[in-house]
């Protein structure tokens, strides 16, 4: 035996003996400390924990994100979740209005304003006209503004929801209501509730990935891909567009590839003694964790990397290897459900489109969010169909409310630059592969944008018909917790029959 290999004897010996003294720590605290009433408190809400065997999915702990067959045949094995944080104006890409532009600058009539909320609306607030123009595309004849020049060239892949309503108006609320089905803080989101309930087809890379852009946070943080009460293998798990995928995935300097799996075996050796004892899923959640970050090792940094796409492909989505910017995000995306990812979800901060400053104003910061995304989601939808993935896959995209017709006005003062406040009554999200009906548009707003008038749509319709194209009943897919059924769509929501092919 040669010295390295006693070293790393030694070393594996010690982590051994880190993990067992923390865990007899652990059982001396539990068992000192918790007390009688602790253990009263456990029979009641561990009761919950027991009856998850009798869940309708075939959950094994050991192996929480082995694929599974959902209960009946759906068109979709994953889905990419394009996110435009902050909430775009449809009256500036989708719900052509020429009404409005007749009303551009006139006094808002009091009877829109009357039992309203707004951010940022009070007095007597000026309508604004649209900040596009507007033409009329593909066979299906779907009006798209200038502001998306190559977006308008597919619409015929595309189904788009006119009349989405949400009852949030603040960012982080809305948000969590089209990730979790709650305004409030602690449900697991969607794509949680997909990977529980399809498990993932790649057991090298999570079964969730969650990419950002924009240079900040989604307004909700990272509640809006947390697994709330389902385990915690089920969260999405953050990765980047620049430099290592994840952070820490290397091993540091003087630990090798075999080193590090004796290590972990050792640390889940321990971990499994404490499933014995305690019994608590939790514990074969962090197993599965530490093998998957070992697998991820190998795998994650092969995929995270864009440099090996042909130059086409860089060209077609506009892509900037080694920055972090929406355009990578999106063609990551693309690796990943090829590779059989489940649940891709792409958040792009900065959408807020307040008149608040030149950067946020309509006719000036816009301009570039939209030239940031409308190359790159184009791509996608023409990559993945070239690649015949895009039937099997669904690309959803939404903000999480939509704009007023008329401008905002702060403290009863009209700002110089243009901008519109939140409206939850109608906006407009598309959905495209996956089994939705193409060039087809469902809904319609009144004559200036302002309520919906026919097929009118909210967040739980949404997640319903999500979950159906994946082979799911929204109403019979369900988790125990706290002594009830919960599911994602709560006590709503309807497949929205019309948009599926």
């Amino acid at each position: 035996m040669t010295k390295k290999d006693l070293i790393d004897q030694r070393l594996v010996k010690e982590a051994e003996l880190m993990v067992m003294q923390s865990h007899t720590r652990r059982h001396f605290l539990k068992e000192s400390a918790m007390g009688l009433g602790a253990l009263a408190m456990g029979s009641l809400l561990g009761g919950c924990g027991k009856k998850k065997a009798a869940h309708s999915i075939a959950f094994d702990p050991a192996h929480p994100l082995l694929p599974k067959a959902p209960p009946f045949a759906g068109r979709a094995k994953s889905v990419i979740f394009l996110h435009m944080a902050g909430a775009p104006s449809q009256l500036e890409l989708f719900d052509y209005k020429p009404e409005l532009t007749k009303m551009d600058g006139q006094d808002c009539p009091p009877s829109f304003l009357a039992g309203k909320q707004f951010a940022f609306i009070t007095g007597v607030p000026k309508m604004l006209g649209p900040q596009a123009k507007f033409a009329q595309h593909g066979q299906s004849g779907a009006w798209v503004s200038d502001n998306l020049p190559h977006l308008s060239t597919v619409v015929d892949e595309v189904s788009f929801l006119k009349a989405v309503s949400t009852d949030q108006f603040n960012h982080a609320p809305a948000q969590l209501l089209v990730h979790t089905g709650s305004p409030r803080l602690g449900r697991p989101s969607m794509g949680s509730w997909v990977t529980y309930g399809l498990g993932t087809e790649n057991q090298n890379l999570p079964g969730f990935v969650v990419l950002t852009s924009g240079g900040s946070f989604p307004d909700a943080g990272k509640s809006v891909w947390g697994s709330g009460f389902l385990p915690s293998v089920y969260q999405g798990v953050q990765c980047r567009s620049e430099g290592d995928p994840v952070l820490f995935i290397k091993d540091p300097d003087g630990m090798s590839r075999d080193l590090r799996k004796a290590s972990i075996e050792a640390v889940n050796k321990a971990n499994m003694q404490e499933y014995k004892e305690y019994n608590d899923p939790e514990i074969l959640s962090r197993i599965s964790q530490y093998e998957m970050a070992y697998r991820m090792q190998i795998t994650a940094p092969e995929v995270m990397n864009i440099n090996d796409e042909p130059q086409y492909i860089h060209d077609m989505y506009g892509t900037k290897p080694g920055k972090a910017c929406f355009a990578n995000n999106v063609l990551l995306a693309r690796k990943l459900v090829e590779k059989g990812v489940r649940f891709v979800q792409l958040f792009d901060w900065g959408w807020d489109a307040h008149g608040d400053n030149a950067n946020n104003a309509l006719n000036i910061g816009m301009l570039n969010k939209y030239r940031s995304v409308d190359k790159p989601v184009t791509a996608l939808l023409l990559d993945l169909k070239q690649r015949g993935l895009l039937d099997e896959t669904l690309v959803v995209w939404a903000g999480e409310f939509g704009r007023t017709p008329m401008m905002e006005n702060r403290n009863g003062a009209q700002n110089p630059f243009k901008g519109r406040d939140h409206h939850t009554d109608a906006f407009t999200i598309w959905m495209a592969g996956g089994g939705i009906k193409k060039g087809y548009t469902h809904g319609e707003t009144d004559e200036i944008g302002y309520t919906a008038v026919s097929g009118k749509v909210d967040a739980f319709d949404i997640q319903a018909t999500i979950l159906n194209q994946l082979g799911f009943d929204h109403e019979q897919f369900t988790y125990p917790y706290q002594g009830r059924p919960f599911r994602l769509t709560d006590v709503g929501g309807k497949v929205i029959n019309e948009v599926i092919a």
